[in-house]
């Protein structure tokens, strides 16, 4: 499965970075966003090894909102 169209946000937390797909209910974390964005990439290749097909959902124009 190709992630690379994949909708992710990331936000820092106290010390680190979490990183969380859009597509699917996967989120990792690091110390940089990049390694946030780098562990996140492999758990979504981990995640599609055992998922179902059409396991993603499509995202459009996501946007931030507070509610």
């Amino acid at each position: 499965m190709i992630t690379a169209g994949f909708k992710n946000v990331v936000w820092r937390e106290g010390g680190q970075y979490v990183a969380q797909s859009l597509n699917v209910d996967v989120s990792s974390f690091g110390n940089t966003r990049t390694e946030a964005l780098s562990n996140l990439k492999e758990a979504l290749e981990l995640y599609f090894e055992d998922a179902p097909a059409g396991a993603a959902s499509s995202v459009e124009e996501p946007e931030i909102v507070s509610i």
